[in-house]
């Protein structure tokens, strides 16, 4: 397996672990607004394979007891279980972090226990999913199902959402809110400005709106928290 990228140490991106964060390559969206766009289209080579990383993760027991897998989109690997048996096996506890668009290949990681956190991406209402991703026509049954399967499982979760002020209004909010109602946690969080990103024409939200559409979600979930403000 090829991995694109190691953080080799975080105190965010694993809620309550000290944990190292593995990037790997490709993704079935084109977000506009995506800040690791070079994962996605291919721009971005290959740093290490796993058994480099393995190296890496052998040095890293005491120290560290996580590993957080991100990307692109991880689901799209098909060695992603037997990658994630092995970081199990050195006693690390897994995050993944999805876009949603893979329920059958989140599900048998749940059934097998393998991971013990899981972060979705909701990007937008069902009807502005396309627009969002960049996908005309997309079809959002997988999305729908990935909520499902996470809200009725025992795991620990998060939905979030990157708030643009070009893509996003308050009934994006009260469809989504109504979509993960009773959901543990939710997050929002906005877009930022950068050179990296696909389109230069998006922008970030006012904080104001900001405000406004969290108050909109805690309607349906209690929990949501703005995240990065």
């Amino acid at each position: 397996m090829l991995i694109h990228g190691l953080q080799k140490m975080t105190l965010l991106d694993y809620p309550q672990h000290i944990a190292c964060t593995v990037f790997f390559g490709g993704c079935d969206f084109r977000c506009p607004y995506c800040h690791n766009f070079e994962l996605v289209d291919g721009t971005m080579a290959p740093i290490m394979d796993d058994e480099e990383f393995f190296a890496f993760l052998n040095k890293r027991q005491g120290l560290l007891d996580g590993v957080a897998i991100t990307g692109g989109e991880p689901l799209l690997n098909k060695n992603l279980p037997d990658f994630i048996r092995r970081i199990r096996d050195l006693g690390f506890a897994v995050k993944l972090d999805t876009n949603g668009n893979h329920p059958k290949a989140l599900k048998a990681l749940l059934d097998e226990n393998l991971i013990d956190y899981v972060a979705m991406d909701v990007k937008n209402s069902l009807p502005r999913y396309g627009e969002t991703i960049g996908i005309k026509d997309f079809d959002t049954s997988g999305i729908e199902e990935s909520i499902r399967i996470i809200m009725g499982s025992d795991i620990s979760y998060e939905f979030r959402t990157t708030v643009v002020k070009e893509l996003h209004d308050e009934s994006s909010f009260e469809v989504i809110g109504k979509m993960i109602s009773g959901a543990k946690r939710y997050y929002l969080q906005a877009f930022v400005e950068r050179d990296t990103v696909p389109d230069k024409n998006l922008s970030s939200p006012d904080p104001k709106d900001m405000e406004k559409y969290l108050e909109t979600v805690k309607k349906y979930v209690p929990d949501a928290e703005l995240r990065g403000m």
